[in-house]
């Protein structure tokens, strides 16, 4: 133990010293700034073409699914990326460390790329299944080890993560420009080869930089029997989680039909079990605000992840893509998230700062999310009102979306993660952040279900899918803003 404690205060105090890396911060954060960028690149350019793809005809170089099946694969591999990162956490803890558990990940993430690559239908579902297995290994890890640059009173953390963050919309915004003309235009396959390559780009630079990264993420101390048993152990969650969401999605029709009631009740049984069992008296008020903010949490990301599936199927078949007589791909749309959180998240940090003690509580920003990603879709709904006889809307419509949708995310997601490490129990943070990000992958997994009711020949269905997702998140940001009072008290002296 005194061994383990020396090596912490070591790694910290190396950490405090350096300062060579991007704008004096440690030089670790410019490799994981590079690979998180690539990651991301990899994963946005292929999403931004996976529904697409999906639902094109055979004819066409697409694999001729229905938009329902299509939604409803699309909707269980989003959400599985965000739910593998709890078997992905535990993996590196408990087995490989976070350094090689974000080394793994990438290398894995990049084979099913290029599985996605070969024109078959069985690679291609392989390489989904690949992508979810590396990013639950990388993405959780490579934040964890940003944290790990930084002492406890370093005065950078907070500047480092937000380099962090932008080196991931980098990525996220010219991912879709690149893998979507390749993809759209000339053919599928080479845009998926393209996120490959992203990826392939981002593991070399990361084993390039692996000395600066000699310090943090180092896997745990323990025998080679303890190691055995945790790999199968690791293994086994893994497998568990990935059999638990085919079961949900591809499983016998009575499972798949009732997914949602499932999912609601291993949910409730879940939190019933943390609340009666498990948690201190003591622990209840804190952890109960998390659990609000994450049941409000899902209803966020249901509207919001429909940018990659019902929204950028709107946009192929509902948008007018023609500039200077040359029609552009549909997942260009996808960069508009990425370049607007690039634009805004300063201005929303400055203006939170500038607030200071009057800016809004957490609950209460969190209602203002849930009420932009609601006027995003409400946007949606109008524009699908001119779309009779299959006609198309400018391009602005959908652009309009995503900046709605970007102002509700600057004001839920950082807040979301801001507000959970504050509230959770010292010897609960790793589970607490879980929750929360289960809240994310629960959300993706709504959306997904909520896109299978895209029906691109009727302008009725359309009105209805939009208006019905703008109407939820409106709805809860009222609820949310009528219990925040109530939330707050809870909160005690935390805002």
């Amino acid at each position: 133990m005194a061994t383990k404690a020396a090596d912490l205060n070591s790694t910290v105090l190396e950490s405090s010293k350096d300062t060579s890396g991007i704008g004096g911060h440690p030089r670790g954060l410019t490799t994981l700034f590079f690979t998180e960028m690539w990651e991301r690149f990899s994963y946005y350019g292929m999403r931004a073409l996976l529904i697409l793809y999906m639902t094109t005809a055979v004819a066409s170089g697409g694999l001729g699914f229905d938009t329902k099946t299509a939604a409803g694969i699309y909707g269980a591999y989003t959400g599985s990326i965000w739910l593998m990162s709890l078997p992905g956490g535990w993996i590196a803890d408990n087995v490989l460390g976070a350094r090689n558990s974000v080394l793994v990940g990438g290398i894995i993430i990049a084979l099913g790329h290029y599985s996605m690559a070969v024109p078959t239908i069985y690679t291609f579902f392989i390489g989904l299944v690949l992508i979810v297995l590396g990013t639950g290994l990388l993405k959780p890890n490579a934040s964890a080890i940003v944290g790990e640059l930084y002492g406890p009173e370093d005065q950078r953390r907070d500047a480092g993560f937000s380099i962090f963050y932008m080196g991931i919309n980098i990525g996220a915004s010219t991912a879709p420009l690149v893998c979507s003309f390749l993809g759209e235009k000339i053919d599928w396959h080479l845009g998926f080869g393209a996120a490959g390559v992203g990826m392939t780009l981002g593991v070399i630079q990361y084993v390039l930089g692996r000395e600066r990264l000699a310090h943090v993420g180092a896997p745990p101390r323990q025998t080679s029997f303890e190691t055995r048993r945790k790999i199968a152990i690791g293994v086994l969650f893994m497998a568990a989680t990935s059999a638990a969401v085919g079961l949900l999605f591809f499983g016998p029709e009575i499972v798949v039909e009732n997914k949602v009631w499932i999912m609601v009740g291993a949910l409730a049984v879940f939190l019933g079990w943390l609340f009666l069992a498990f948690l201190k008296p003591e622990e209840k008020k804190p952890v109960a605000v998390i659990v609000i903010l994450f049941l409000f949490s899902i209803i966020f990301w249901a509207c919001y992840e429909q940018a990659g599936s019902s929204f950028n199927l709107f946009a192929r078949d509902f948008t007018n893509r023609f500039v200077f007589g040359r029609d552009f791909p549909a997942g260009w749309y996808q960069a508009v998230p990425a370049v607007s959180v690039i634009i805004l998240a300063p201005v929303f940090a400055w203006l939170w700062l500038k607030m200071g003690d009057r800016q809004p509580s957490s609950p209460s920003k969190f209602s203002i999310g849930l009420l932009f990603v609601g006027l995003g879709a409400a946007l949606l709904t109008i524009a699908s009102l001119f779309t009779a006889g299959g006609a198309k809307v400018g391009p602005w419509w959908l652009v309009g979306v995503y900046v709605l949708h970007t102002i509700g995310e600057v004001c839920l997601y950082p807040v979301g993660l801001s507000t959970t490490t504050k509230l959770a129990p010292q010897r609960l943070a790793g589970l607490m952040m879980g929750i929360y990000f289960l809240s994310i992958s629960f959300g993706n997994f709504a959306a997904g279900i909520a896109a299978g009711n895209f029906e691109g020949d009727s302008q009725e269905a359309l009105v209805g899918l939009f208006s019905k997702l703008s109407a939820a998140p409106i709805i809860a940001a009222l609820v949310l803003l009528a219990l925040t009072p109530f939330i707050k008290k809870l909160m005690g002296k935390v805002r």
